[in-house]
This record gives C-alpha cells, structure tokens and sequence, in this order.
C-alpha cells in the first residue's frame, strides 16, 4: 500500500515538472520568435517603406514624366523644323546667287550688244607665276572655237587657246605669254601690253611712242590689230609711267580692269560684229 501510495506521488510530481517545461518552452519559444521578428523588422521595414515612398512618388508625379516625354517630343519638332529652315535658306542662297549670275549675263550682253556672245561660267584656275588660265564651261557643243574673244562686264579677260566638247581654256590677258596690241585713250599710237611675273593685276605697256603723252589715269584699250581681239574692248588704266634713261625704253604700268581674283562669269564673243 505504501509502495503505491510512493508511485503516485512520483508520478503527480512528473508530472508537473513536465507541464512547468512546456510552460517554460513555450515561454522561451514566444519570446525567441518576438526577438527574431524584431531583428527582421530593422532590415525589412526601411525597405518596405522605400518601396512605398517610390510607389507614392510616382504616382504623384506621373504628370512630371508626362511632361518630359511632351519636352522631348517638342524638341525633335523644333530640330526638324530647324533643319527644314537651313535647308530652305541655302535653297535661297542658291537661287539668289543663280540670280546674280543670271543678273550679271544681262548686263554682260547689254553692254556688248553689238557682238554675238554665249555665257559661261569659270569652272576652274590654273594659276601659276609662268601661266594664268582659266576654264569656263562651254566648249565645241556650244559653238565655241579656238582663238575667240572672252570678255567681262569691266573689260578683256583673253582669248580661247584649246576646246573641247563642253569646256574650253582661256589664256588670260595677265598670263605673261599673252601680248595684246592695243591703244592709250590720249593717242592713236599703238602700244603693247603684256603679262608680268612680278604681279598679276598688273600688265606692262611697251614700245610707246617717244612723241605719246602718257598720263596716271589714261585708259588703255584694244586696238583691234592682230586678228584676235576686237577693237574698243577696255583693258584697264594707266597706273604709273616709269621713264628711263633712255626715252625708247620708257614703259607703264597698266591696272586691268577685270579683277581676276574674283572672276566667275564671261562671256565668248562668236563674231566681230553682230549681224
């Protein structure tokens, strides 16, 4: 009866110490779990409300995008526009530099009216200290033949020296192998002018008569001898008279009228007298 009695004992007191560790467990399981969550909530919560912070940002200002997309479509309109209007302008460029072109030929034939002429543009230089020819864009095709007479509306350029079928050279009055005989406006007596080496806005006039007055300002022109050039085409101006020992020797310095730095358009006379 004791024996049981002992065993009944024994096992209340089990059980109870089993139910304080569950209790104890369970304490400590709640407690762990809280400290865990705890820990999770530090590093988790400041993303979590980024998120959200981003979220309410953009929603907020869904406009400010919209209008940056408006900004940007707004700016390629602008460039195209833009690149419309420089096309446009270099359109005019073109136009009105046909037109000066254009303007140039007619006051070109009106002043030479009296010689069958045909237009033609300096397409190309070949410039050197031995040598001054251009070429213009006009050749065999256009009835152009050697040894015909180009002009500028200020006066003489040269003559043709080769052709062919669209183009032609022209040797200039400035390139020292050209010799133009010509006339001084205060006499009759002929002269030679020619090309220098030294400049080539400046022609030298030779063999002038002992007995000429030649004066600063004279002007100089063809004077239709030698089966090229026509007679009365302008050349240019008496810029200087250099007197030598020897009266015979004498020259001048004669400016051309025709700037040939800047030369672009001429004109080919096909005949001496228009019919």
């Amino acid at each position: 009866m004791y024996k049981n009695n002992k065993k009944g004992i024994a096992g209340i007191v089990i059980t109870i110490i089993i139910i304080v560790l569950l209790v104890i467990f369970t304490n400590n399981s709640v407690n762990q779990a809280s400290y865990i969550q705890n820990i999770c909530n530090i590093f988790v919560m400041p993303i979590q409300n980024g998120f959200i912070y981003l979220k309410n940002k953009l929603s907020g200002n869904s406009s400010f995008f919209e209008s940056i997309d408006t900004l940007k479509n707004e700016n390629n309109e602008l460039k195209k526009k833009n690149s419309e209007l420089e096309q446009s302008l270099r359109e005019l460029e073109i136009v009105k530099a046909e037109n000066e072109t254009l303007k140039e030929y007619v006051n070109l034939k009106d002043k030479y009216k009296e010689y069958n002429t045909i237009p033609a543009d300096v397409i190309n230089r070949d410039i050197s200290n031995y040598s001054n020819i251009i070429v213009i864009n006009v050749g065999t095709n256009d009835g152009i033949k050697k040894d015909m007479t180009v002009i500028a509306d200020s006066g003489l350029v040269g003559h043709i020296i080769s052709v062919s079928n669209n183009t032609s050279k022209v040797q200039t009055i400035v390139d020292p192998a050209t010799a133009v005989t010509s006339k001084i406006s205060t006499t009759d007596e002929t002269i030679i002018v020619q090309g220098t080496l030294e400049d080539k806005g400046i022609l030298k006039a030779t063999f002038i008569p002992t007995d000429a007055v030649v004066l600063q300002g004279d002007s100089v022109e063809t004077s239709g001898i030698g089966g090229i050039y026509p007679k009365g085409i302008h050349i240019g101006t008496i810029k200087e008279v250099v007197n030598t020992n020897n009266i015979t020797d004498r020259y001048a310095k004669v400016e051309t009228a025709v700037d040939f730095n800047k030369l672009s358009a001429v004109l080919v006379i096909t005949n001496t007298v228009k019919e």
